[in-house]
């Protein structure tokens, strides 16, 4: 950032010096290393409570649990094939795969592992340095660079990487608290939805979906099709991506005169994503309520039926119903719904010999559901909002913070 005045009040005039992660090793300040190789095999072979960590594009990039560990102190890990993002260890015991770097710091009176974190992580996020490359601990030795303030007063420095830390640490813990209130809110509405759908319909018996309805495969529409006006379309990634449980309106458009060469999900189907990077998103359902026909992707189903739509949509999302589709999803790095197999998939239908008494029980399952949907909607609306804007705050006093002024920087002034 060019306005470098909160910082300066922070140095009052210390001299600030710019630090190669190498020459910070070889003043033994810090360590630097690799993960090990540790296989899925491994996992199976030598269970055990302890978190293994490797590349992975989730929040803290576990792998799985392992019963050894290499490490039960406080460090940095990151991915070396790039990408860049840092993430930060405390003590605890767990290891860290061959895939990923490791940063140890050595003198935790001179240097915090914590200030490390945040002025790499707003590097990572500034695109301070070519994440391009891959970041083994020999590249970043001598392209990362560390600000080390009072580098000659340990104690002073220490200090004053002390202060940046509790400063921008408060925002990450108000983020974690508000994130952690999310996911309970989610699992007490997943619970009574589970409950609801599976112990209090009257009349439930279990049906294949062969047995309710059929599937309407999609055809294929690309981004270029993509139209600011023409037909409704909803593409498979949209499904778990933007829709929830129902959708009166498309996020996309495609080509008018692309019409006969279109698939169709009609009012009252449900459709169904066919293809995902999770086991957990292939196969999420949005009822389509809308007035008019939505063309639907090639990797995407519509599933016609009779039954209460929303019904479906929600009874798809129960925990009895993934663990019958994870039978049928191959597991290859894509994940895809063998559509054949999804065919014997149960849902629980109320009354299923009597259509008019099985539709007034759905619509009464559904009008509570929806109740209880809007509620949790409202305020996980508000939650991840909150949570958005702190870690804004976060991004903006952590740049504010670590904006030290480079060599030239201190010349031109």
């Amino acid at each position: 950032m060019s306005d470098l005045g909160f910082i300066e009040k922070l140095l009052d005039g210390a001299e600030v010096e710019w630090k190669p992660l190498g020459d910070l090793e070889d003043s033994s300040l810090i360590k630097l290393g690799r993960g090990s190789v540790i296989s899925k095999n491994d996992l199976a072979n030598t269970p055990g409570e302890f978190p293994v960590y490797s590349s992975s594009a989730s929040d803290r990039g576990e792998f799985g649990r392992y019963g050894n560990f290499m490490f039960d102190d406080e460090r940095l890990t990151w991915s070396i094939d790039g990408g860049g993002r840092f993430f930060y260890r405390s003590p605890h015991k767990y290891s860290v795969t061959n895939v990923c770097g490791w940063l140890s710091v050595l003198e935790p009176g001179n240097l915090s592992t914590r200030y490390l974190y945040h002025y790499l992580s707003s590097a990572w996020a500034n695109k301070v340095f070519d994440y391009t490359k891959k970041a083994h601990p020999s590249v970043i030795r001598n392209e990362y660079s560390i600000p080390i303030p009072y580098p000659k007063e340990p104690e002073k420095s220490l200090a004053i990487q002390g202060e940046i830390v509790r400063i921008l640490d408060s925002f990450t813990e108000l983020t974690a608290e508000l994130t952690a209130e999310l996911e309970l809110r989610k699992k007490q509405y997943n619970h009574y939805r589970d409950q609801l759908l599976t112990s209090e319909v009257a009349g439930l018996e279990w049906k294949s979906l062969d047995e309710i309805g059929g599937f309407i495969r999609g055809k294929r529409f690309t981004k270029a099709d993509y139209r600011p006006q023409g037909i409704g379309a909803i593409h498979y990634g949209e499904i778990y991506t933007h829709y929830g449980v129902f959708a009166y309106e498309t996020l996309s458009k495609v080509r008018s005169d692309m019409a006969a060469s279109l698939r169709f999900a009609e009012t009252n189907d449900v459709i169904i994503a066919g293809v995902s990077e999770t086991v957990e998103d292939v196969g999420k359902a949005v009822a389509w309520l809308g007035e008019e026909p939505v063309a639907i992707h090639d990797d995407s189903y519509a599933f016609r039926h009779t039954m209460n739509p929303k019904f479906i949509a929600y009874a798809m999302q129960i925990d009895a119903f993934h663990d019958q589709k994870g039978k049928y999803v191959s597991r290859g790095k894509i994940k895809r719904l063998l559509i054949d197999g999804m065919k014997n998939v149960k849902l629980p239908i109320p009354f299923p010999d009597d259509p008019e008494k099985s539709l007034a029980e759905q619509a009464r399952i559904v009008a509570i559901l929806d109740k209880f949907d809007t509620l949790t909607t409202s305020l996980s609306e508000g939650l991840p909002r909150e949570i958005e804007l702190r870690q804004q705050q976060y991004e903006y006093y952590r740049d504010l913070l670590l904006s030290f002024p480079k060599p030239a920087e201190a010349v031109e002034a």
